[in-house]
C-alpha cells in the first residue's frame, strides 16, 4: 500500500465474535481434559487503498493466539478461518478461506500475526465510500463448534500470555 492519502475511509474490520475462537476435543463431552487445539482471534486491522473507480483494494493483519491441550497428537496444527466482504450489516459479497499454521515447539501456546493482500471491496464507482462495506474474519467452524461458542462456553490454554 502507498501512503497518499486515500479519496475516504477504509471498511470497518472485526472478528465475528462467534467465529473468534475455536476449541477442539477427541471425545464428546467437551471436556478441558478432551482438548486438542484451540485458537482465537486477538486482533484485526485493515488498510485500504481507493484508485479512482476501480473496486477498493484492502490488506488484513490478524493477530492469532493458539493452545495445545492435553489430547494434542502434534506440536504443528493448522487451522482455517476466512475474510469475508460484506455490505454494511447486510449481505456477504465476498468469502475467501485461509489456513495459518502454529507451531508449538513444545509449549502448549503460540501466536501468528497473518497479513492477508488484495481483498478487493466491489464498488460500483468512484462515489461509493469504503464505509459502506465491512471486512468481517473468523474461524471455519463444524456446526457443534459454533454451537459451543454461541452458549458462551471457553476454554483458554494461557491464549495470548
Amino acid at each position: 500500500m502507498d501512503s497518499r492519502q486515500n479519496a475516504g475511509p477504509c471498511p470497518p474490520v472485526a472478528a465475528l465474535y462467534d467465529a473468534s475462537r475455536i476449541v477442539e476435543f477427541s471425545g464428546d463431552t467437551n471436556s478441558f481434559h478432551e482438548i486438542t487445539y484451540t485458537g482465537e482471534i486477538t486482533g484485526v486491522d485493515l488498510v485500504c487503498r481507493y484508485l479512482d473507480d476501480q473496486p477498493m483494494r484492502a490488506e488484513v493483519e490478524i493477530d492469532f493466539a493458539f493452545g495445545k491441550g492435553p489430547q494434542a497428537d502434534s506440536n504443528r496444527h493448522t487451522y482455517r478461518y476466512w475474510v469475508a466482504v460484506t455490505r454494511r450489516s447486510s449481505k456477504v459479497l465476498a468469502k475467501q478461506y485461509f489456513t495459518v499454521d502454529a507451531n508449538f515447539a513444545g509449549n502448549t501456546i503460540d501466536g501468528r500475526r497473518e497479513v492477508v493482500q488484495d481483498i478487493l471491496v466491489p464498488r460500483a464507482d468512484e462515489t461509493i465510500s469504503g464505509s459502506n462495506f465491512e471486512v468481517i474474519v473468523g474461524f471455519d467452524l463444524t456446526d457443534e463448534q459454533l454451537a459451543f461458542n454461541r452458549e458462551g462456553r471457553r476454554f483458554r490454554l494461557d491464549a495470548g500470555s
